[in-house]
């Protein structure tokens, strides 16, 4: 084994609560290769092959033990050939998991995107390409909680999704729509998967294209694939799929990837969702007001909703209030998330209960906010 991999292990913290099976086998039996315990080591490997024996790390760690009893290793996979791709696979894998273990995240840090979960939504799941890990956060009290974690594959290309065929995953906010059982896909995909919403609104406005970005399994004869491995969709292990499954609620469950996490204090995520909140709630008032130039102004100069660009927008406004003698917006069920990469842009999504002199609806709606020079406003808007 590698020096500094044997030395990361020393120091790995005790595994999550919620922590899977084999990355807690495969982990055991690295620490206790890195502490001279090879016998212990070859047992908890070898009870790990026998569990998954497509497992190709697990049975390339194994490989490595029964090597060493004839020979000092210099590093995983030590075939003593030249450089061979799958074996660099396996042992991104390999930093990727044992970085799992040895560079836990603080418990007082959150991603910086959950400003505030609406009720209904009991989780959230967050993808950080660059730790090649999905977490799961619940939702307590508008608050995310991270309650589980795994390992993930994700395009050949990277992150930043732009076009059809460019082996990258998407970078975003999306919702799962459904679940694809077995019976309905190949081998490919494993136990199943879960589609995401890609393209959204903001994505097909930007041009970007593609379609068919799923969160699934893997084949049968695979346990894990490399990091970076699919055409742009987010590939679990099998039983990994299985637990995550009891996370998710199908056409609600949103789900955040992110090229690289931004973590932030509590107190931090306080300060920006009151921050957008304030300016959420000073749009509605303004609203009710029937003021149109002062409803206009929380909007973006670019903006759209359907076909309609401000212009139109704003001399739609213009007509319907003037018809009006009062408005009263209701916003029920707001959650305000901050997109991946982008600090000054937001996903505003609520059910709007709108009252006046001459009609009543709910609707619910998707806003895309962004913020310039301090202020925000929204860029695009739908109703569903």
């Amino acid at each position: 084994m590698p020096r500094l991999l044997l030395t990361l292990l020393l120091a790995a913290p005790a595994l999550h609560a919620a922590s899977l099976d084999a990355d807690r086998q495969l982990a055991s039996s690295l620490l206790a290769i890195s502490q001279s315990r090879m016998p212990e080591a070859l047992t908890t490997v070898d009870q790990l092959t026998q569990q998954h024996p497509n497992f190709r790390l697990a049975q390339l760690v194994k490989g490595d033990l029964l090597l060493a009893r004839a020979r000092p290793l210099q590093m995983l996979g030590d075939t003593g050939s030249t450089r061979n791709a799958d074996l660099e696979q396996l042992r991104d894998e390999a930093r990727q998991r044992v970085r799992a273990l040895t560079e836990a995240l603080p418990n007082d840090k959150v991603p910086a995107y959950l400003l505030n979960l609406d009720s209904s939504y009991r989780h959230a799941l967050v993808v950080d390409a660059s730790r090649s890990r999905l977490y799961v956060y619940e939702n307590r009290a508008g608050l995310p909680v991270r309650v589980a974690d795994f390992y993930v594959t994700i395009g050949k290309a990277g992150a930043g999704k732009q076009r059809e065929g460019d082996n990258r995953t998407p970078i975003g906010i999306y919702t799962i729509s459904h679940f694809k059982s077995p019976r309905e896909l190949t081998d490919f995909y494993g136990s199943g998967a879960f589609t995401l919403s890609y393209p959204n609104e903001w994505d097909t406005r930007q041009g970007r294209s593609g379609h068919g970005i799923w969160i699934h399994g893997s084949p049968s004869n695979t346990y894990s694939r490399a990091p970076r491995a699919s055409e742009g969709c987010v590939v679990l292990a099998n039983d990994d799929l299985d637990r995550l499954g009891k996370y998710i609620q199908t056409g609600k469950t949103p789900v955040v990837i992110a090229s690289e996490v931004e973590w932030v204090a509590y107190d931090a995520l306080d300060a920006r969702r009151s921050d957008l909140a304030s300016a959420l709630d000073r749009w509605r008032q303004d609203w009710e007001s029937r003021d149109t130039a002062r409803l206009l102004a929380h909007y973006h100069p670019t903006f759209r909703s359907g076909a309609q660009d401000l212009r139109a927008f704003g001399a739609s406004k213009q007509k319907v209030n003037a018809s009006k003698t009062w408005i009263k917006i209701g916003l029920d069920r707001v959650s305000l998330m901050l997109y991946p990469e982008r600090p000054d842009f937001a996903l505003v999504s609520f059910v709007q209960d709108y009252r006046s002199n001459n009609l009543s609806d709910r609707t619910v709606k998707r806003q895309f906010w962004r913020r310039e020079n301090g202020r925000w406003a929204i860029i695009h808007e739908t109703s569903l």
